[in-house]
This record gives C-alpha cells, structure tokens and sequence, in this order.
C-alpha cells in the first residue's frame, strides 16, 4: 500500500447533525447512532493515514473492528451537532487502536463531552480474509 506523507496526519474531525433516524422515541440518540458516528470518524482518520474508503475495493484491503469500547457520559438530543474526533493512540504488529471523543456546543456556546470511544482495527486482506501487518509509518503518528 502507498502512503503520501504529505498528508499524513493523525487526527481526523467530522460533525454530523442528529437526524431523526438517529434517536429513539424521546429525540435522544440511540446507542447505535454513536457508533455510527465513530465508524464515519475512523474511516477519515484512515483516509488521511492513505487508506481511503473509495481505494478499498480496488486494494481488497478492509479494516476490520475487532472490539469496540464506548463510554456514553450524556445524551446528544434531536438537531444537536455532534463533533467526533478519530485519533491513532496505538499501533501493533497487526492491530492499530482508535480513540474517539464526540462532543456536542450548547446554547450558550459550551462544549460538553457526551462520549469516549477506543476500537482496535485489523487491517484483513480480501479475499483470504488474512490479517496485514499495520503500515510502519503510521506508527510515527501515534501520539
């Protein structure tokens, strides 16, 4: 696989606005939303780390969530934006680990953390379904 340095970096930012699809019956988000933020968050990180979602096909090269951890700390409501970052913490032989952390401004204009996620991710070469190695260079972005 080949990885650009010049846009190497190991953080990745989205917003994404609480739709209604994304609550339960009370407007508040429900559990599977915010994972469905993490994975979109984590998807940039690894575009920006080479990996981009529209090169998958043709590379037959897939990340993999082998575990997924989240700490849900207050709930995102109807209409709130919700602001997740996607960092490398970590990277092993075959496993990079993720850290998350999805925030939400109030009225007033404060941020308030409503999550904390981490995923350990495989990189699985298709169609052995065999695990790669992670990339040598994206261990010099973790911080």
């Amino acid at each position: 696989m080949l990885l650009c340095r010049s846009v190497l970096l190991m953080k990745a930012e989205i917003v994404e606005t609480v739709m209604f699809y994304d609550t339960d019956c009370g407007g508040v988000v429900s559990n599977i939303a915010y994972l469905k933020f993490v994975e979109k968050a984590r998807s940039a990180l690894f575009g920006k780390l080479g990996m981009p979602v529209s090169g998958m096909n043709d590379s037959q090269l897939f990340p993999a969530v082998v575990r997924t951890e989240i700490d849900y700390l207050r709930p995102a409501k109807l209409g709130d934006e919700v602001h997740v970052s996607a960092q490398l913490k970590g990277v092993e032989k075959v496993k990079s680990i993720c850290a998350f952390e999805l925030s939400v401004t109030d009225g007033a204009g404060k941020t308030k953390m409503i999550g904390k996620a981490q995923q350990q991710v495989v990189l699985v070469q298709m169609p052995s379904g065999r695990p790669r190695r992670t990339p040598e260079e994206w261990a010099a972005q973790v911080t």
